[in-house]
């Protein structure tokens, strides 16, 4: 199982971000169609794919002569669910010192 440390490892480069974002609007996609106007070259994006690849965020599939991308959502899913127990926490500590406030005023 991947943590959420390294999920959102992945996700901290602009590059790699992008890419996630424009997997998220498509089922799977050719590695040059996903990458095109990235401003990096295929080597390039293959290096950041692979790091993605290895967070569980995303995978890939080969078609013939082609390798398609596909977003693998349940790395997210755990992404998400981890950054709403912080808010809980955060929603609770701030809930406690405003009943605090409103005591000691």
């Amino acid at each position: 199982m991947t943590t959420e440390a390294e999920i959102y490892k992945a996700l901290g480069d602009p590059i790699r971000l992008e890419i996630v974002k424009r997997l998220s609007s498509k089922r799977s996609c050719a590695i040059g169609e996903l990458c095109q106007d990235l401003g990096i070259s295929r080597q390039g994006a293959r290096k950041q794919l692979q790091i993605l690849v290895n967070a569980n965020i995303a995978s890939l599939n080969s078609v013939g002569r082609e390798t398609k991308v596909a977003l693998d959502i349940k790395s997210l899913q755990q992404a998400q669910r981890f950054i709403s127990q912080l808010e809980k926490v955060w929603e609770n500590r701030l809930l406690a010192l405003k009943d605090f406030v409103e005591v000691v005023r």
